[in-house]
């Protein structure tokens, strides 16, 4: 082994581990800028719940249920714990990869599984009640994600459809991360309703503006940022060749999905809007990730920009089935994860009939798998215990009713001065 080679490799994916960790400042400042004041206590509270229970489930269960390896345990999947590589003399056992350690690749891929939870947070703000929020989240990061990433990053049947070195396709997660918690956003916010005031008596959306939008584009700046480990750290190495196509092809996705959206947006309704901007550039980010090590950099910006559009309509159509998403979550993540899994496909080195069958094909065994088990779920909590928060918690705060404070105290007390 080349030890230089190996040190520069685990370092590399040390520092995208901790870009990915830092991507979670993004989704919480993000989903606090696009809803109201009085909830953003309970948006945040979520947000640390999300990463602090997502690291000790994929400890547990989460990472021997994706990564089974030789012993595929019980019921077909892969045994409990975490049993680390560590020789009779105490030291590590390097020969586990070539490009990291196990402990490395343990903590990259824990960041990834707490990411697909954080998705349905956004999607869910305002009225759901927080300890049914976290028993949907304990049961979600610790089976339904780690299954699903078994079928594909496991070495499952997704990834040999069609025999060795065919199959489905999906380097960073488009699908296996977005859509996978997309799609339990979209079955949370269809189980939970829309907010009081979302929709007029005759159907037609109400816009109720998010409290702080300088926040929210900070977190998407930070988003951007953390993505250059996102897809970069799924190189899995430090090789430069890959790692800077990567890195080229993310980055413009995410700069055409900007562009795209606010173009588009702007046709359609004669209006330059920051937040659909913003969720250009996450749609954008979003629909490149299955594809980045596979695309030109201008095949990446067309993807991109296509993106962009897609999150106009596909805002458009969740208001029109009178579904409520205060930040857009189920467009960028569900609706943008699917066209960025198909685009690989259609553009890129896979490119063919054969390819975009195996990625349609997974993109419907995941959503099927994901939406049914997030039904379920959610309905089983809500028929037990209730799911959402009574008109007096909507109405005037989940921070006051669930937490007794306010994120804005000194403003709340001038206030009522």
């Amino acid at each position: 082994m080349d030890v230089g080679l190996f040190t520069a490799n685990n370092i590399w994916m040390m520092i995208c581990t901790a870009l990915v960790f830092f991507m979670h400042l993004g989704f919480s400042l993000l989903e606090i800028g696009l809803t109201r004041q009085k909830n953003t206590i309970n948006i945040l509270f979520k947000n640390i719940f999300i990463i602090c229970s997502g690291l000790i489930l994929y400890y547990f269960i989460g990472f021997n249920l994706m990564y089974p390896g030789s012993f595929n345990g019980f019921l077909g999947f892969a045994g409990f714990g975490l049993d680390a590589p560590i020789l009779a003399n105490g030291s590590l056992d390097l020969s586990y990869n070539e490009g990291y350690t196990y402990w490395t690749d343990f903590l990259f891929q824990g960041m990834f599984a707490a990411t697909a939870a954080t998705i349905v947070s956004g999607a869910v703000a305002e009225r759901i009640k927080l300890g049914q929020f976290m028993l949907f989240t304990v049961i979600y990061i610790a089976f339904i994600y780690p299954i699903v990433g078994s079928w594909q990053w496991g070495g499952g049947f997704l990834s040999t459809l069609g025999g060795e070195g065919a199959g489905f396709y999906d380097f960073a997660g488009s699908t296996l991360v977005h859509s996978v918690g997309g799609w339990a956003a979209l079955m949370a916010i269809y189980v939970l309703g829309p907010r009081i005031g979302k929709f007029k008596e005759d159907g037609s959306p109400n816009a109720i503006p998010g409290h702080n939008i300088p926040l929210a584009t900070a977190g998407v700046l930070i988003l951007w940022l953390g993505w250059f480990g996102f897809n970069g750290g799924s190189v899995l190495s430090a090789d430069p060749a890959t790692t800077s196509i990567v890195l080229v092809t993310t980055c413009l996705a995410g700069a055409a999905g900007g562009i795209g959206s606010f173009i588009l947006y702007y046709f359609r309704y004669k209006n330059f809007d920051l937040t659909m901007m913003l969720n250009g550039i996450l749609g954008g980010l979003v629909g490149i990730t299955a594809g980045a090590d596979l695309m030109s950099p201008s095949e990446a910006i067309l993807i991109g920009l296509i993106a962009g559009f897609v999150i106009i309509f596909g805002v458009a159509l969740i208001d029109r089935l009178r579904l409520d998403d205060p930040v857009g979550a189920v467009a960028v993540h569900l609706i943008c994860g699917i066209w960025g899994t198909l685009a690989v496909g259609i553009f890129g080195a896979k490119a063919g009939m054969t390819q975009f069958l195996y990625q349609l094909s997974g993109v419907a065994i995941i959503g099927l798998f994901c939406s049914l088990m997030a039904f379920i779920i959610l309905t089983t909590i809500k028929k037990t215990s209730g799911i959402r928060v009574s008109t007096e918690e909507e109405e005037e705060g989940l921070d006051i009713h669930e937490h007794g404070m306010y994120a804005y105290a000194d403003f709340r007390m001038n206030q009522h001065e």
